[in-house]
């Protein structure tokens, strides 16, 4: 996720967010998430000047209200940023690099992600900085004065002191900026750090070199027209702009990879443990490392790792570094390894370590999460990924937290589909389209898949095990039913289960869950994979920790890798350029379309369609790419998108093509208004060849998602039972219309959906457990959608959880929030004064100030039963406070402390009298 956006929301006009990277702040013992993003000044004499921006931040920050400015450093002449290397600590290519940020006032450091992101943001910071050349003016960042808390001093500009305190120093290694930076002899490492080439010395110890710089010139001498070196396939290509040629060998190379590899066994450790919200108290070892050969590479993940609701809403955990120290005093003492990475969603992380031995041949490492809690956001359920190269086989590792309760499995499904849909891992070539998770060699899937028996009473299920009548109980597992229905890891394979459930017990025993709703036992934690050459070796449970109310579940296994045979490769690469040598140059690229014409019949609300077609190559190499037409900023509009768009085709070969169209909030009102319509032309383009174009058509179905307040309220019918014509008009109906008396009817007072949705939870989910915190099913949400807009409310039949996020979803989509943007600024100055923000509520418009009223009395009828629900008056304000009060569009977004005076705001009418 481009999380630049979120930082740019929060800036004035004329700075621009060039580029911005999550990391974490270690300062003393401590360490702490960061939001790091590089602000660009255009300055009215046409220079321009950067600072950088420190923010503190959610995990998913997605918009500016959910980022906190914390810091500002400004890249003057005296900036650097250098990467460090603790004593002791053993260099991996493929772990975060720690960097060191320092100016005359102050040293702060950082650890960042490896991965083409990273390496982008610190080209982008080494471009930034100013140089030492005495002919250009100092900058003064007077710009940044607004950002001050305290008052100008005497002096005429700002200095440093007034942005930044000065923690400690670190030694440095290669730095960037300090103005001597020569980016005309220089390059990016490994690491994406500027060296300089024109010395021919590089700062990296000679044995951690790819093997491949041992036949560099002769390689380069082969690939004339390349300006990097060709190597195996996890090197190859590691700069941002790619020739023709160098992709032609690239894919070339990779189908002839069995040619110059030969299989090596690596032994892989694959561990999860769902810790309940605890922290570590007892030594990992017995799960970890006991009776065990120290494994090549290590696999941990967690779940649950903090069930506070600060965890939930924000961030930020202790529990993170106390079990990262956990897991790595527990590891093998028969090896040394190097942490490769570490990657947490909320509760549920994973960590990456191989021995230091392998670490040299880890490569293109890139880490993700999808959190797939309520309106498919929140983290509290959902994955976490880390994809990297071992030799020449990539490997992809998911943790993954699924949906609870026996009765839930098809929502488990959904959260599965989920992850593999939306997980997507950047790859070294920007050119090319970014990696899915079945895009690997090898995938490892571990974590709390909360799949559980079904069809067997409690004492029934107790009773098969105590018989140890595993395969039995096997049965009625619910994960082996789906697999077998194949609605869920198709093509991944489990072990046999020789080992009792792993949940619930009584937390410090191995009892069974006692509690007053005493759960069934079942197999919650899981192991799967997918790939060839795998063998498991061991699949069981770990009895002996009694931290959680799970048990910790561990496999081995020995997977083959592809490992080059240097001398078979260099054979094969001759070969490779020989050939190409021969058809330089030798025709126009050609391709042939199966479809040029596309029509999408009925579109829907947040409901995907897809079209698709395929590019058929002719003899010639090509690359393609959709490309804006122009004055457009993007080659397709917001509603559709081409996936791939863009890869390369070898002679005679084909591609797929899927055209998605998906209406969101973002884009349903004007459809809804006919100010947009379901009309494009895509133009795909041949690199050195012609242009092709395809036609979009289709209809869009109105939606009362996406439909102003007002709008609905005037709409008494069913808005698909009205002419197009007549929810054109009422869209584009201006917010303040008064009621003239031309229309035949008088306008309801709240929008009858939203009633709809209201009541239903109100006979139906007043005592629901998690209310508003879990999600619901996708197809669940297509029929309420559906009800609503067609008025067939007696049809409506969907669980409390789906109706809950329809509801949140519908005031999410109002193009006007319910508190109008216009007050919104009077209601954060109103925060903690109750009869004031009653006032404010007052002057809305009549149907935003009915529709307030009418949410908050549902609200405190929800508070009354919060015995059952469990909801209290923080978590309602939360949820609520951002879908109800917004920051008008295009202004500055709030910071964190804003965010809270909106909950506060929120919070007092859940607590006071309406």
């Amino acid at each position: 996720m481009d999380q630049s956006v979120a930082i740019q929301e929060t800036l004035a006009e004329g700075e621009y967010c060039i580029i911005a990277v999550q990391g974490v702040l270690c300062e003393g013992g401590s360490r702490q998430s960061r939001l790091l993003g590089l602000v660009r000044y255009r300055l009215e004499h046409g220079g321009q000047e950067h600072a950088l921006f420190l923010y503190t931040h959610r995990r998913m920050a997605i918009t500016g209200d959910d980022v906190s400015l914390d810091q500002i450093v400004p890249v003057s002449r005296d900036f650097t940023l250098e990467e460090v290397s603790p004593d002791g600590e053993f260099y991996i290519l493929g772990s975060d690099v720690t960097v060191q940020l320092d100016t005359a006032e102050l040293s702060l450091l950082f650890q960042l992600p490896f991965g083409s992101h990273t390496r982008m943001f610190l080209q982008e910071v080494a471009r930034a900085c100013p140089g030492f050349d005495p002919s250009t003016r100092d900058p003064e960042f007077l710009w940044l004065s607004r950002y001050r808390c305290a008052q100008p001093e005497a002096s005429d500009s700002p200095t440093l002191r007034d942005w930044n305190s000065a923690p400690g120093t670190w030694p440095a290694r290669c730095t960037i900026g300090g103005g001597g930076s020569n980016f005309n002899s220089s390059r990016l490492n490994e690491k994406g750090l500027l060296v300089d080439q024109s010395s021919g010395v590089q700062d990296k110890p000679e044995s951690l070199l790819p093997r491949q710089n041992k036949s560099k010139s002769e390689i380069t001498d082969m690939v004339r027209s390349s300006t990097i070196t060709v190597s195996d396939k996890a090197h190859i290509l590691s700069m941002q702009k790619f020739g023709l040629r160098d992709t032609i060998v690239k894919s070339h190379l990779i189908q002839k990879e069995e040619d110059y590899t030969y299989i090596q066994n690596f032994r892989f450790f694959v561990g999860t443990y769902n810790v309940n919200g605890q922290s570590p108290k007892e030594c990992l070892r017995p799960w970890l490392s006991h009776g065990i050969q120290a494994p090549d590479v290590y696999c941990v993940g967690f779940q649950e790792l903090d069930l506070s609701k600060e965890a939930f809403f924000f961030h930020d955990t202790p529990k993170e570094e106390e079990w990262f120290k956990a897991v790595s005093e527990g590891l093998h003492p028969d090896a040394k390894y190097a942490k490769v990475k570490l990657i947490r969603l909320v509760g549920i992380m994973l960590l990456l370590y191989v021995k230091q031995e392998h670490a040299a041949y880890i490569s293109e490492v890139e880490a993700e999460t999808v959190g797939t809690g309520i309106m498919g956001r929140m983290g509290n359920k959902g994955g976490v990924a880390i994809r990297f190269q071992l030799h020449n086989t990539s490997i992809c590792v998911v943790n993954s937290h699924l949906a609870a309760h026996t009765e839930e499995y098809e929502r488990r499904n959904q959260d599965y589909k989920d992850i593999c849909s939306r997980m997507q891992f950047c790859q070294v070539d920007p050119s090319l389209p970014p990696l899915t998770i079945s895009k690997h060699d090898v995938i490892l899937w571990l974590g709390d898949l909360n799949y559980r028996i079904e069809e067997l009473d409690v004492e029934k299920v107790k009773k098969l095990i105590e018989e140890k009548a595993f395969q039995t109980l096997y049965a009625y597992d619910q994960l082996k039913i789906q697999v077998a229905a194949k609605t869920v890891f198709e093509g991944f394979t489990e072990g046999e289960l020789t080992f009792q459930p792993t949940y619930k017990y009584d937390t410090g025993s191995d009892d069974w869950d006692t509690s007053e709703k005493c759960r069934a036992p079942a197999w919650c934690d899981r192991v799967l994979w997918k790939g060839k050459n795998i063998i498991q070796l061991s699949y069981q449970s770990h009895m002996a920790l009694k931290t959680s109310d799970h048990k910790p579940v561990s496999s081995m296994f020995d997977i083959g890798v592809r490992v080059i045979n240097e001398e078979l490769y260099r054979k094969t690469l001759e070969e490779i350029v020989r050939s190409l040598d021969k058809m330089e140059n030798a025709n126009i690229p050609s391709v042939s379309l199966s479809k040029r014409e596309f029509c999408f019949q009925n579109v829907k609300y947040m409901q995907l369609q897809i079209e698709s077609f395929t590019i058929h190559n002719g003899q010639v190499p090509c690359q393609f790419e959709f490309i804006n037409k122009p004055g457009e900023e993007s080659f397709c509009k917001q509603w559709l998108n081409a996936n791939p768009s863009r890869g390369f085709l070898l002679p005679d070969s084909d591609i797929e093509i899927e055209l998605e169209l998906f209406v969101n909030k973002t884009t349903a009102t004007k459809l809804n208004s006919g100010e947009d319509k379901i009309e494009d032309i895509l133009v795909l383009h041949l690199d050195r060849g012609k242009d092709y174009f395809l036609s979009v058509s289709g209809n869009y179905l109105p939606s009362c998602f996406g439909s102003p307040i007002h709008t609905l309220c005037y709409m008494r019918e069913p808005i698909l039972d009205l002419p197009f014509e007549t929810v054109s008009e009422l869209t584009l109906m201006p917010l303040q219309t008064e009621d003239d008396g031309s229309r035949l009817e008088r306008p309801m007072e709240i929008p009858k959906e939203l009633w709809m949705m209201v009541d239903y939870l109100y006979r139906n989910a007043i005592q629901q457990e998690d209310l508003f915190q879990q999600p619901g099913l996708r197809s669940e949400f297509e029929h309420i959608r559906d009800c609503l807009d067609t008025g067939m409310i007696d049809n409506l039949s969907a669980s409390n959880h789906s109706v809950a996020e329809a509801l949140l979803l519908f005031l999410e989509s109002l193009p006007e929030p319910v508190v109008c943007y216009s007050a919104y600024h009077n209601c954060l100055e109103c925060s903690g004064n109750y009869t004031a923000s009653k006032q404010v509520i007052f002057t809305l418009p009549t149907f935003h100030k009915n529709v307030f009223n009418y949410l908050m009395a549902f609200l405190q009828e929800l508070l009354k039963n919060s015995a059952k629900n469990h909801l209290d008056e923080n978590i309602l304000a939360s949820i609520f406070g951002s879908l109800l009060l917004r920051n008008p569009a295009r202004h500055q977004k709030p910071e964190m402390a804003e965010k809270k005076k909106a909950q506060e705001f929120i919070h007092q009418f859940l607590c006071n009298p309406l």
